[in-house]
């Protein structure tokens, strides 16, 4: 379907031990002229753009009705590669896994802004030392 597609499985269940809500974030790679053309042939497979995310001309979310599972369609040697960053930051360090999730079970129930904003600041604090 995405045959000049760079596809890899990002999110806590692609990191050794981390807590996950057992979905899948699938990192696309694509080259930056492919990237409109790639989220609308996954939209026209039923993905939908998530709009509660960041998007911009190198990154786009989508979300599929029938599953939890999230797709990043990204512009190869983007800033966004940093999904791929974090998850091997963190399956190089077990006490970075033992922080996030840590950092998971402090929010579990909590507002979703709140965890995204303490979530997101983990994030740049990991790649910020890679």
């Amino acid at each position: 379907m995405l045959p000049h597609a760079r596809i890899e499985h990002v999110g806590a269940s692609s990191i050794d031990g981390a807590i996950s809500k057992g979905d899948l974030d699938i990192f696309v790679g694509v080259k930056a002229g492919n990237h409109q053309q790639t989220v609308m042939l996954l939209q026209g497979v039923g993905y939908t753009v998530k709009l509660d995310t960041h998007r911009d001309q190198s990154l786009c979310m989508l979300e599929h009705a029938d599953n939890a599972d999230a797709l990043q369609v990204v512009v190869n040697g983007s800033q966004y590669e940093c999904f791929i960053t974090f998850r091997e930051a963190l399956n190089r360090d077990p006490n970075l896994v033992s922080q996030y999730n840590a950092l998971k079970n402090r929010h579990q129930g909590a507002n979703v802004q709140i965890y995204r904003l303490a979530k997101s600041e983990f994030i740049r604090g990991v790649l910020l030392k890679v």
